[in-house]
Parts: C-alpha cells; sequence; structure tokens
C-alpha cells in the first residue's frame, strides 16, 4: 500500500473499477470546473494556511483522544480509544469537509451551497459553513429523517438555511440526494453542490477524502504519543465512508493496523431490513458514480432501513468499494439492538453520549475488544448524540435494563 493515497483515485476519479462521474451532460461542466478549481489550490499556500486558521480558530482543532477505561475494563479485553470527533464544532466530522467545500466555493466565486442530509449532521455542518462564509445554504432532507432529527432541523434554521422537505419515494437520505440534485441542476452557475460523503461523481470521493484526512493525521500521531505505538484496529462506522475514510487514511499503509468498517445490519438480513451494502450489495451505479449497491430484483437501488439515518443509503464510497474487494479493509456490521446498547453504555460508563452512527463503530469496538485481550482499538467517534436523544428516549428509553456483558454474548457481528 506505498503511495496509496497518492495513486488513488486516478485522474477520472477512479478506484479500480469504481468512482468515474456520469452525470447528465448539463452538469459536466459544473462538476469539470469544480475539479479544475480543487486541483488549481489544493496545493495553494494561502488556500491551505486559510483553511488550517479555521480548523484551529474555528472548528477548535485538534479533536482529542479518549481511552475509553471504564468500558474497557468491563469487557477484560482489548482498550478501546476514542477519536473525538464529537467535540468537533457543530458536533460531528463533518464541518471538516463543508469547511473546506465552502472555502473552495468562496475561491470560485459561487453565491449558494447546496446539498443533501440525512442524520442532519452534514447539514448542520454546512449551514455553519455557509454563516461564517456569508453565504446562501439550501439543505435537502427527507420528512422521514426531518421527523427523527428535528433538533438538527431547528439548527439548521437557526443558522439560516433553508431546508427543503423530500416527500418523494423512501423521504430518506437517497430521496435527499436526489432532490439535491434535481436543485442543483437549476443552480450550477451560482451555486456549488456540496456533497456530504467520500460519494458521488469525481471529484468529491477525493476532495472529501482530503478534507477528511485530517482526523486520521491526527490521531495517528496522538495514538502513538498515549500508547507509545500504532494501534492494532481501526474502526469507523460506514454509511457513504466520510469519517471512516478520515481515520483509515492516516493509517492505510500500515499493513498492521487493521482496518474494519461498520456497516448498520439495521433489524436483519432481508433486503429493506438493513443498509449493509457491502454484504449484500454488487457493483452497479448511483447518484452519478460506480460503487457496491444494494439493488431489488429490477436491478434499481434497493429501500434501505437503519436506526441511524446517517447510515441509511444503497451505495458506498467508491473507495471503499476498492479497498473492500482487495481487502485492505474488512467490513462488519452491527444490528439496531447492538447499536442502542452500544449507545447506552458509552452513555453510562464513560459519560459520553454517541450518535447513532458513531454507536454502530462502538458496537463492533466492542465485541472487536472482547476478543483482543491486550490490544489497542481506535474507534473514530463521528458525531455526538445530541440529535438523537428524543428519538431514542421516546421509542426505546434510557437503557434501564441495559446488560452489556449479555450484548457481548450473543452472536457475533460479521467479521468479514
Amino acid at each position: 500500500m506505498k503511495n496509496y493515497l497518492k495513486q488513488f483515485p486516478n485522474k477520472d476519479g477512479y478506484f479500480g473499477e469504481y468512482g468515474g462521474a456520469f452525470i447528465p451532460p448539463q452538469l459536466e461542466p459544473h462538476f469539470l470546473e469544480i475539479a479544475e478549481a480543487y486541483d488549481r489550490i489544493a496545493g495553494d499556500a494561502s488556500y491551505i494556511n486559510e483553511l488550517r486558521y479555521i480548523r484551529k480558530h474555528f472548528q477548535g482543532r485538534p479533536t482529542p483522544i479518549s481511552h475509553a477505561r471504564n468500558l474497557s475494563r468491563l469487557i477484560g479485553g482489548g482498550n478501546i480509544y476514542l477519536k473525538r470527533e464529537d467535540l468537533n464544532h457543530s458536533g460531528a466530522h463533518k464541518l471538516n469537509h463543508c469547511m473546506g467545500e465552502a472555502l473552495l466555493a468562496k475561491h470560485m466565486g459561487k453565491k449558494k451551497l447546496i446539498a443533501e442530509t440525512g442524520a442532519g449532521q452534514h447539514g448542520v455542518a454546512l449551514a455553519t459553513a455557509a454563516a461564517y462564509f456569508d453565504m446562501q445554504c439550501e439543505i435537502h432532507m427527507g420528512e422521514v429523517d426531518i421527523a427523527k432529527e428535528h433538533p438538527n432541523v431547528v439548527r439548521m434554521k437557526l443558522l439560516g438555511a433553508e431546508v427543503v422537505p423530500v416527500g418523494f419515494g423512501g423521504k430518506t437520505l437517497k430521496e435527499a440526494v436526489d432532490s439535491a440534485f434535481m436543485s442543483y441542476l437549476e443552480q450550477g452557475d451560482d451555486a456549488i453542490y456540496a456533497i456530504g460523503s467520500v460519494v458521488g461523481p469525481h471529484p468529491f470521493p477525493k476532495m472529501v477524502r482530503a478534507f477528511q484526512q485530517i482526523v486520521g493525521e491526527e490521531a495517528r500521531e496522538q495514538i502513538v504519543e498515549m500508547t507509545g505505538h500504532l494501534p492494532d484496529h481501526a474502526v469507523a462506522c460506514v454509511g457513504g465512508g466520510s469519517n471512516a475514510m478520515g481515520l483509515f487514511a492516516g493509517f492505510i499503509e500500515d499493513e498492521a493496523v487493521a482496518l474494519h468498517g461498520v456497516e448498520p445490519l439495521g433489524r436483519g438480513t432481508k433486503l429493506g431490513e438493513h443498509a449493509a451494502t457491502m454484504t449484500y450489495g454488487k457493483p452497479g451505479q448511483i447518484h452519478g458514480f460506480k460503487c457496491i449497491v444494494l439493488t431489488d430484483e429490477n436491478g434499481e437501488p434497493a429501500p434501505v432501513h437503519s436506526i441511524a439515518s446517517g447510515l441509511d443509503y444503497p451505495g458506498v464510497g467508491p473507495e471503499h468499494s476498492y479497498l473492500h474487494d482487495i481487502g485492505r479493509v474488512s467490513y462488519g456490521a452491527a444490528t439496531d439492538q447492538e447499536t442502542l446498547s452500544a449507545f447506552w453504555a458509552l452513555s453510562r460508563h464513560e459519560g459520553i453520549i454517541p450518535a447513532l452512527e458513531s454507536s454502530h463503530a462502538i458496537a463492533y469496538a466492542l465485541k472487536l475488544a472482547k476478543r483482543s485481550p491486550g490490544e489497542n482499538i481506535l474507534v473514530n467517534l463521528s458525531g455526538r448524540g445530541d440529535k438523537d436523544l428524543d428519538y431514542v428516549a421516546d421509542n426505546f428509553g434510557y437503557g434501564e435494563e441495559l446488560d452489556l456483558m449479555k450484548m457481548l454474548q450473543s452472536a457475533e457481528p460479521e467479521f468479514a
């Protein structure tokens, strides 16, 4: 994997057979403009220095690493460490690429930011970036997710964003992407579509990885300072996969570090009960790029489910698809129930309330720690759980009957 980050993607945006740009002709000039602008400023000292200033003085980077000492002791296996992206300003890793994309838009002379959001964290982050740069912001969000993630809807509106409800299809993340693309078709001259993950047509998988790479770079230095060596495992949840690629980028060339992506197994293994793309999907196209996709009997993107709105997407980043195929990353899954147990366990035993998305990675790491005595496991805690509090409490309670050890004794998650 030597020089991996320089080799991938290639000039056309491909990671092996995955990636590319399959977009309507009227969008091609806009995506070419974005790609050329990014390549032009990616090595520009003034752009990099401004982004570094923002990260330090506005976002509050670097975010720390915390040792989950109580949970590690309770499990009696490996040691779990948390990269605290929940402490990044606006509450998740999403601001890392949103500030980068908004700064790019500023350099391009754009006046408006357009995006989709699922759990609302990308929407909040982009609305935050728009307010910082004094730009307009339009966020498309499925009606199902609007109801689940009401606190983030309020945040977006307070920050000045227009929230566009999406009421067709499954009314979740996939449809929000469809709606945002349709809006961008009409506004491409004055706006930029700030894609919220390492998905979409080229150059976004490359760009978002680059903006999120700061997570892995910081974590690598911090974990060595804390423990004296690199971690044995690095774990992150995967929907589109931006937080995972951010963490993995810091360790991808270190073969001794096992990388684990955790998808949502939801309520079961039947189509429509989960969003475990790597486990049950196959190569295909979605939203203008090629990746592994969950499809129905007609070959169309399948309905998906996850307790975490930010993970219920039938596709995945093209880079994740490639890393899956070459075996560099192991992709497993956590069920809704395991995720809830991890949500309650981290809250109760560590005083950290995680996002439901991040709780998938925690659930997987707990079981990984149990079977890995003496090993160090670094988890990207990609977001905080403020947005999920009402939804979890109203529908599932407060975890009064949580039995962590019983959870750990249940069926192992699907370790690839």
